[in-house]
């Protein structure tokens, strides 16, 4: 066990021009920009500013929602963050790419390529697809069922790792006298025939400063938690209390003890969209001014796909539909619909309310209070087994992000929860992984010391 204090991590969730679903209204917002590089590169460089681990940028293969009332998924995340890469030096890099509709080869390309040009900075959010209207987009008419996507996810990943290892970290030698450019030696097929891959390999880019991307998971249903605990190194999830989280993070922990990993190495962190004020009351009227530009009809929409039925004609004074799916029922997002539909019965929620609800976070945890109030919040959980850090969820940007860089971070720092400087380069040393070395390079190690 090691003798450093145990610090937080905080990573950035940039979405457009905020997580709530109304902040291109807000007064301060420039919706605009949200085309623009450079509004994004000013969003890393802030959360660089205020040291933070990395930043995630989500992704869809579809138009999402009801774009008459707003808009994502403008930018493909790998391209944006190639860019982002060049105009910062320590922050992580993390997006999400589906292992539903793409290929191991091009993926783990694109991601040793991001990796490569930022320095040892990327991260894969690894995901199956929610969205059944994705796979209209890549031949077929229906999703994959869910376990199916998650056994696909399984040897997705499994290649990905092979092809990533299939440079030894030493076959470059760039020998001019001999002529000899690579050691071919130390480059390996993998040969690899499954049930859902045939690849040949090797990849055609050389091993990465990191070896492997920082893997990172956010599904929380049975199957995505058994994913995690085998291959995640952090987790991004959404957990509506303290209990809730503990148990998340206690379940979590022991399922990737039973995968012979050591919990240590998996961090846990939980969606939070803060709205901050000087005051209490301030932040609660600021949380108000943004809920009264919510558009009914567009968070209807997102609500009736969490949970299965259309909503359109239920009044929005009135509760859910007492009549639901079953969990096992659903073929896209199993752990938000229990989320969703448990929150709403819990607390005796109408429509209305349970839309204002989840405006700002989607299911995540909103909390509107002073900078000390929030900094309370996160050390609670950080401190009492429900959290290793936080995935920060700014409901208006760039607003919210810089309130939480100049307010909150500090006092984190006050109270020795929060790294004050940067002390490694890549995102695994960010947060507190080891590089992994290459299979072969393991496997000749242990021949030697054998």
């Amino acid at each position: 066990m090691s003798d450093q204090p145990r610090h937080l991590h905080l990573n950035a969730f940039l979405m457009h021009v905020g997580h709530h679903e109304a902040a291109w209204r807000h007064p301060t917002s420039e919706p605009e920009r949200d085309g623009s590089v450079d509004h994004y590169i000013r969003l890393a460089q802030l959360a660089e500013r205020g040291k933070f681990d990395s930043i995630f940028l989500a992704d869809g293969l579809a138009l999402w929602n009801n774009v008459r009332y707003n808009f994502s998924g403008r930018f493909e995340p790998l391209t944006l963050l190639s860019a982002i890469a060049v105009a910062t030096s320590r922050i992580g890099l993390i997006a999400t790419v589906s292992t539903t509709y793409n290929e191991p080869f091009h993926v783990a390309r694109k991601f040793a390529s991001l990796d490569h040009i930022s320095g040892g900075r990327a991260g894969w959010n690894i995901v199956t697809s929610a969205q059944e209207n994705e796979a209209r987009n890549f031949n077929a008419q229906a999703h994959l069922e869910h376990h199916r996507r998650y056994r696909r996810a399984a040897e997705f990943v499994d290649v990905a790792l092979a092809l990533w290892d299939s440079w030894q970290d030493d076959a470059l030698v760039y020998d001019k006298r001999s002529g000899v450019y690579a050691d071919t030696a130390r480059i390996h097929p993998v040969n690899h025939t499954g049930q859902y891959f045939s690849v040949a390999g090797p990849l055609n880019v050389p091993r990465t400063p990191q070896g492997h991307p920082l893997l990172v998971q956010a599904g929380s249903s049975e199957d995505g938690r058994e994913f995690a605990a085998r291959y995640a190194e952090a987790v991004f999830t959404a957990q509506q209390t303290l209990a809730d989280g503990q148990a998340f993070y206690s379940d979590l922990k022991q399922r990737a003890a039973r995968h012979g990993r050591s919990p240590e190495r998996i961090k846990i962190l939980p969606g939070i969209a803060s709205v901050l004020g000087s005051t209490e009351k301030e932040a609660k009227q600021r949380e108000a001014e943004l809920d009264s530009l919510i558009v009914p009809e567009y968070g209807l929409g997102q609500l009736s796909t969490m949970v299965g039925v259309d909503l359109s004609d239920h009044p929005l004074d009135g509760p859910l539909p007492a009549e639901l799916p079953n969990v096992d029922d659903i073929n896209g997002n199993k752990s938000r619909f229990t989320l969703v539909v448990e929150l709403a019965r819990r607390e005796n929620l109408t429509i209305g309310q349970l839309l204002t609800r989840l405006a700002a976070g989607r299911g995540h945890r909103v909390f509107a209070g002073t900078p000390e109030q929030v900094a309370d919040q996160l050390e609670q959980w950080f401190t009492n087994g429900a959290a290793d850090g936080f995935n920060v969820m700014p409901p208006y940007l760039p607003g919210a992000l810089e309130d939480f860089v100049d307010y909150v971070v500090p006092i984190l720092q006050r109270r020795g929860l929060f790294r004050t400087e940067y002390t490694g380069t890549t995102l695994r040393d960010h947060y507190g992984l080891d590089r992994p070395a290459g299979r072969i390079d393991a496997v000749s190690t242990d021949i030697a010391a054998g």
